[in-house]
C-alpha cells in the first residue's frame, strides 16, 4: 500500500485479508495512526531496487525463453548494482 491508499475502508480491507499496512497516514488526517517507520523505509529500498532492475531491458522485456536464464540474468543485475 502507498499513501494513495491510505483511506479507512482500503485499511480496514488490508487488515481482515491479514496484511499489516505500513503506509504513514496524510498529513492532513485528523485521526492519525502509528504505522512502521523501518519497515516503510525498507519498503522504499525494495521499490528502488526494482527500478533500477527494470534499467536492464532484457529482463524487463523478458527476452530469454528459459526460465534458468532469466534467472540468471536476474542474478547479475543484482550482482551489478552490488557492486555500483
Amino acid at each position: 500500500m502507498d499513501r494513495a491508499y491510505e483511506g479507512d475502508e482500503t485499511r480496514q480491507l488490508a487488515l481482515e485479508l491479514g496484511f499489516v499496512p505500513v503506509v504513514p497516514p496524510k498529513q492532513t488526517r485528523l485521526s492519525a495512526w502509528d504505522y512502521d517507520r523501518v519497515m516503510y523505509r525498507r519498503r522504499n529500498e525494495i521499490e528502488r531496487l526494482f527500478r533500477r532492475l527494470k534499467g536492464f531491458r532484457r529482463i524487463f522485456s523478458r527476452f530469454d525463453k528459459l526460465d534458468v536464464m532469466f534467472i540468471a540474468f536476474i542474478h547479475f543485475a543484482l550482482i551489478v548494482e552490488g557492486l555500483r
